[in-house]
């Protein structure tokens, strides 16, 4: 009796300190998600460059015009490969994820518990979802910010430097992949886990380009906190 009464007594001590590290990992995400950076941020008046942070409710994405004079991203990310087989987009979305979750996990009734277990636990490898997308209409979930050619061209840099390439440059298109007729999914860098999230790496690409982000988030929400 005196064994199981001490085994119970180590577990529920231990149930005890988990329970203690997830409120405080929600206190710290959420904490974290409402301080601001780039706060000194210049707006744009002229010459500017329209982008957009999209979320889906959970996921968010970067999006950003097809072509400019800066950068014409059908070169690297060809457009005639989706299912549509058009070229007739003006907008390109891009968001980094676990690649489990994105090709297993259509949807949340697929979610199986090897697949959340390798993404918390960077056991996971990575995946870039890209949509192409003729326009693009604000909303609560989708916002419009006119940033500057600088701002823009670190935001490029950043972008790039998450896309696994092969060994002549170019990015690593995953076959038979796709969501829709306008997406395509492609090899990444990094790996998913509790602490670095698809959002993270969103907010990640606002810093970069020196745009109003939060210090750190796990939610899409931190993200457009700053941009009410």
């Amino acid at each position: 009796m005196k064994k199981v009464t001490g085994k119970l007594k180590m577990l529920l001590k231990i149930l005890s300190i988990l329970v203690v590290v997830i409120i405080l990992y929600v206190v710290v995400a959420l904490a974290l998600a409402y301080i601001p950076v780039n706060t000194d941020t210049v707006v744009c008046k002229e010459n500017c460059v329209e982008v957009y942070m999209y979320s889906n409710g959970v996921h968010t994405d970067i999006v950003l015009p097809v072509v400019n004079n800066q950068k014409d991203w059908r070169a690297v990310i060809d457009p005639s490969k989706t299912k549509a087989g058009s070229t007739d987009f003006n907008y390109v979305s891009i968001g980094w994820g676990d690649k489990g979750f994105y090709l297993n996990t259509p949807t949340w009734g697929d979610l199986t518990t090897a697949t959340a277990f390798k993404a918390l636990f960077y056991l996971g490898e990575s995946a870039m979802h890209v949509t192409f997308y003729k326009s693009m209409k604000e909303s609560e979930r989708c916002k419009k910010v006119l940033i500057s050619a600088e701002q823009y061209r670190r935001i490029i840099e950043y972008v790039h430097a998450s896309f696994k390439t092969d060994s002549s440059g170019k990015y690593q298109h995953i076959p038979n992949a796709a969501y829709g007729n306008n997406d395509l999914f492609f090899e990444a860098k990094g790996s998913y886990s509790m602490f670095y999230t698809c959002n993270s790496w969103t907010n990640n690409c606002l810093k970069a380009g020196e745009m109003k982000a939060c210090l750190w988030t796990l939610l899409d929400k931190g993200i457009f906190y700053h941009y009410k």
